[in-house]
């Protein structure tokens, strides 16, 4: 999976529209392989990113959970944390 993808459902607040648009734009371009499509591709590039962000919607909205929300501020301490442990710099 892409790493720049990040996990939408489940926090609190809800994810927002730019980060479900940026999330199904970062699939469009790993799918085709192309982050910056062709003139002659770029509205299928981006009916694709709109289908997707559709798609998505609907998925976070239907998920049911029963964990609480998880907190943006923790998680992305956590995700520095990690990522000064795995490329040895201060957090």
């Amino acid at each position: 999976m892409c790493r720049n993808i990040k996990t939408l459902h489940n926090f609190a607040p809800p994810a927002t529209e730019d980060e479900v648009r940026a999330a199904a734009l970062q699939y469009v371009r790993k799918v085709s392989g192309s982050s910056k499509p062709a003139k002659a591709n770029e509205a299928a590039f981006a009916l694709a990113v709109d289908e997707v962000a559709d798609t998505t919607r609907r998925l976070l909205a239907e998920l049911v959970t029963y964990a609480a929300p998880r907190d943006r501020e923790v998680e992305a301490e956590r995700a520095r944390a990690r990522a000064a442990q795995r490329f040895g710099r201060a957090a």
